[in-house]
C-alpha cells in the first residue's frame, strides 16, 4: 500500500489529521483540490493554511506531494523534510522524501560514521520530542515508585528489586529526556536547507569573486554552518565546505 502512498496521499492523511483540521473547511477544499488533480491549485490551498499558522507533518506531507505532482522537486523536498522534523518516525514520509531525493541531479556521498552514533539517531527517531517527553515523565515516576519501594519495604528481595528497576528507570529516564530535548532542538535550531537555485556555484570565500569550489543543483539538502551579510557557509553529506548566497536556499 506505501507504494500507493503519492497516488491518493491526501485521502489518507485525510483521516489522520486532528479533528479540528477535519472539520476545517479548508483542509477539505486543499485535499478535494489535490483528489481533483489540480495539484497547483492544492499547493495553493496548504500554503495558505500554514500563512494562517496551523502547522502539521500531514499538511507539510500533502503539501510535499501537490508540489511534487506539480514537478517542483526543490519544493517537494522542502516540505517532506518539514514534515520529518514533526513526525521523524512516520515511514510514509520517509519514502516519498527519499523518492523526491532520487530525482536529484547531486549523487553525494555520505560520509561515513561509526555504527553505534547511526544506530542511537535511528532509535531517537523513532518518536518526535513530545513522545519522547511524555515517556520520561512516565520513567520519572517509575523511578519514584522504586525509590519508595526501596526505602519502605521490610523485605530484602523488595529492596534488591526497588533498588535495581530504580536504577533501570533512572537510566530510561536520562536518555528519553535526552532524546526529547535533542528533537526538540532539531525543531529550534533550523541548520539544514535545500538549494532551490537550478545552479549554484559554491564559493571559497563569502563573495563573489572567491574561487568555485564545486557546483550544486536545486533539491539538494545542505547544512548551514555560518553566516556573513548575504552569504551562508554550507556543508554537503561528502563533508565539503563552501559559501553561497543566501538567496539560492530555503531553510527547512
Amino acid at each position: 500500500m506505501r507504494r500507493t502512498i503519492l497516488i491518493l496521499p491526501a485521502l489518507l492523511y485525510l483521516f489522520l489529521m486532528p479533528l479540528y483540521a477535519q472539520e476545517d473547511q479548508r483542509f477539505i477544499k486543499a485535499n478535494q483540490l489535490y483528489t481533483d488533480g489540480k495539484y497547483e491549485e492544492a499547493a495553493q490551498a496548504y500554503e495558505d493554511i500554514l500563512k494562517t499558522g496551523v502547522e502539521s507533518p500531514e499538511l507539510y506531507y500533502n503539501l510535499g506531494n501537490a508540489y511534487y505532482k506539480s514537478g517542483l522537486l526543490p519544493q517537494a523536498i522542502l516540505n517532506y523534510e518539514r514534515a520529518k522534523l514533526l513526525a521523524p518516525q512516520d515511514k510514509d514520509i520517509e519514502y516519498n522524501l527519499e523518492l523526491a531525493r532520487s530525482q536529484t541531479i547531486d549523487k553525494i556521498d555520505k560520509v561515513g560514521e561509526f555504527f553505534l552514533k547511526t544506530w542511537i539517531r535511528a532509535l531517537r527517531n523513532k518518536a518526535d520530542s513530545d513522545t519522547w517527553a511524555y515517556m520520561s515523565i512516565g520513567f520519572f515516576l517509575g523511578l519514584i515508585g522504586m525509590l519508595f519501594l526501596f526505602y519502605f519495604s521490610r523485605t530484602p528481595a523488595l529492596k534488591k528489586a526497588g533498588f535495581f528497576s530504580g536504577i533501570l528507570f533512572l537510566f530510561l529516564f536520562i536518555v528519553s529526556f535526552s532524546f526529547a530535548h535533542l528533537q526538540k532542538q532539531k525543531l529550534v535550531n533550523r541548520n539544514y536547507a535545500i538549494i532551490f537555485a537550478p545552479t549554484v556555484n559554491v564559493k571559497s570565500s563569502p563573495d563573489s569573486g572567491g574561487t568555485e569550489l564545486f557546483v550544486l543543483h536545486e533539491g539538494t539538502k545542505v547544512k548551514i554552518l555560518d553566516k556573513v551579510g548575504e552569504w551562508r557557509q554550507i556543508e554537503i553529506s561528502d563533508g565539503n565546505r563552501g559559501w553561497i548566497n543566501v538567496s539560492t536556499i530555503e531553510v527547512i
